[in-house]
């Protein structure tokens, strides 16, 4: 197993972060005077603003490996014990949301025919289109094939194998036998006792969760603009391709396009205005 290097381009202390968008906050009347400031956490609580730490996480790990019988050279992202979702984009496009304990397991470049991931554990898939290079993700029991969907997979070793499809259509195989089950937005499919069981999803609120504690680890800052405009209706924009590439591992809690923002412009040293609907991140 062979480390990879990895990096961040810009850290900031939270308290500093906190004071800095508070006093920001302040100056625009959009929360109460200094003089209230005991009151910050509980306000910021009620208007579901993000809470940002913007640090290194030891819990993550990202490094290459041999696996599937091959010499093929593959990542693995492996998300931590704690109750985040590690938020990835692959070269595709395609987003990839890890709840705790999970593991995606993927080459560095796709194939030319296809789009091949090992899954183990939960996460939650917002695949690009593309009919031409079917995306296929390998877990413990199954194989699941979509062209550009969105869908949460339980494959924790705990209980069997569930699939909920939030949008598109999903086509789930079994290892064993071959047997496969077409899943379509607002089903679920659970592999019990060795049978296929596909009913109406009952809780439509599952793909929600991976979006309430997001994390990026060494995250391109234009993967994550990219995510916050999935999560929100405000749209987030870059002024400028020169900022694209700038990395950062951010944590976020409760979140609003105009608080994460804020303190990604922090962490990297640049500034945000709105202009019309849209929030736009510039350097100074």
């Amino acid at each position: 197993m062979k480390d990879r290097n990895l990096h961040t381009d810009q850290t900031v202390d939270t308290d500093q972060a906190w004071n800095e968008l508070y006093s920001r906050l302040e100056q625009d009347n959009l929360i109460p005077a200094r003089g209230q400031k005991r009151l910050m956490r509980p306000v910021f609580a009620g208007m579901a603003a993000a809470i940002a730490v913007l640090c290194l996480c030891g819990a993550l790990g990202i490094w290459l490996l041999n696996d599937w019988g091959t010499d093929e050279r593959l990542l693995s992202l492996k998300n931590g014990p704690e109750d985040n979702t590690l938020v990835t984009t692959l070269e595709d496009g395609s987003i990839i949301y890890l709840a705790q304990d999970a593991t995606l397991s993927y080459p560095e470049h796709f194939e030319a025919d296809k789009r091949l991931v090992k899954l183990d554990g939960n996460a939650l898939f917002d695949v690009s289109g593309n009919k031409q290079r079917p995306f296929l993700i390998e877990t413990k029991y199954t194989t699941i094939e979509v062209v550009g969907t969105a869908f949460n997979v339980k494959n924790n070793g705990k209980n069997d194998f569930e699939l909920s499809v939030q949008r598109g259509l999903v086509k789930v195989t079994r290892l064993d036998n071959g047997e496969s089950s077409f899943v379509k937005a607002g089903e679920t499919v659970i592999l019990n006792k060795n049978l296929f069981l596909k009913s109406p999803t009952s809780d439509m609120e599952q793909f929600a969760r991976y979006t309430e504690r997001i994390q990026f680890k060494d995250e391109t800052l234009a993967n994550i603009v990219r995510v916050i405009n999935r999560m929100s209706s405000q749209p987030v924009q870059l002024s400028s391709s020169e900022l694209e590439n700038k990395r950062l591992t951010v944590s976020f809690y409760d979140n609003s396009p105009a608080a994460m923002t804020e303190l990604i412009c922090l962490a990297l040293g640049l500034t945000s205005e709105q202009k019309e609907d849209t929030l736009v991140i510039s350097a100074p």
